[in-house]
């Protein structure tokens, strides 16, 4: 296991200079830059900025001099916040980003976990069918028609729960709940699709056949071979989540990362793109690294490359 750990994180720091790679050609391809705007600045004051930036490098420079950087986990100057450094952008906003994501999935869990295994029990009952209608519904709805409707009962209709803000745990509620509806959705589905594939094996029977009840065979048996298929999207999922959700910080007005992540491309800001794209190469990475050892943890069956 620890040589396949070691060999996952030098293959990922390949992984993340060609990401850093990507990201620096195509910021520099795209047609216009940080100090394209209606209003052109003065030729002189251009130069000044372009020179502070060292954009004013040859690109083989300029690459260098990202890399070097990256190296040192600095990721300069944001050039659209003057005055602040990429790094105090993502150390004061990803945190917040991070909580609610946390937060969301363990709401995604708790929720999902139970409705899927009990939909798969009940098929083609009325549980089975109101289950899988509200999942249809969580993976349809928009995240911003459903956060308007929980603000509009829940805040401003009922006035249980805050409108906005990250400013304590009954702020956390609406924005989890938020985040996380989709997500329950999703796993529940495919846990309820897991757990139907897993009570027709002939493990299962036998397993009846002993005389276990029905609690132990779906905890011993069911339930963790389920688990597959399930840890496998929540690698990705949960570096998607982490990485803060513009709409639902938009929505309900939280600091997070989410907004950087999207407007960075529009402003041109070309050290914020790289910070948060490395960041979420970096999330991704460790999040299919967990996943990789979860399979090993649930089925030792999986035998994990490099690790015997």
């Amino acid at each position: 296991m620890f040589v396949f750990i070691v060999r996952r994180l030098i293959g990922s720091i390949i992984v993340l200079w060609l990401l850093g790679t990507l990201v620096f050609f195509f910021c520099r391809f795209v047609p216009g830059g940080p100090f394209d705007q209606d209003r052109a600045y003065p030729p002189e004051i251009k130069a000044n900025l372009m020179a502070k930036y060292k954009l004013d490098l040859p690109l083989h420079k300029q690459y260098l001099h990202v890399l070097k950087n990256l190296a040192k986990g600095d990721f300069g100057p944001s050039t659209k916040f003057v005055g602040r450094d990429v790094n105090d952008i993502l150390k004061d906003t990803f945190p917040v980003s991070l909580q609610l994501g946390i937060f969301a999935l363990l709401l995604a869990y708790i929720f999902a976990v139970p409705i899927g295994i009990i939909s798969a029990y009940k098929q083609n009952t009325w549980i089975d069918s109101s289950s899988m209608f509200v999942a249809i519904v969580g993976i349809s709805l928009p995240n911003f028609l459903l956060a308007a409707l929980l603000i509009y009962f829940f805040a401003v209709k009922l006035r249980w729960f805050p409108a906005g803000l990250w400013e304590g745990p009954i702020y956390w509620i609406l924005p989890s709940v938020c985040l996380g509806f989709r997500i329950i959705a999703y796993l529940a589905r495919f846990l309820r699709s897991s757990v139907l594939e897993v009570i027709k094996e002939d493990y299962i029977r036998t397993a009846r056949a002993k005389g276990l009840n029905e609690f132990n065979v779906v905890m011993k048996h069911v339930f963790k071979n389920s688990l597959i298929p399930v840890v496998t999207i929540s690698g990705p999922l949960a570096a998607g989540i982490v990485t803060g959700s513009f709409i639902i910080e938009q929505m309900f007005a939280i600091p997070g990362m989410g907004k950087h992540f999207v407007t960075a491309v529009s402003n041109r800001d070309y050290p914020l793109v790289m910070g948060t794209t490395i960041l979420y190469g970096i999330l991704m990475i460790l999040a299919n690294l967990l996943v990789d050892i979860a399979y090993a943890l649930i089925d030792p069956r999986i035998k994990v490359p490099g690790a015997g």
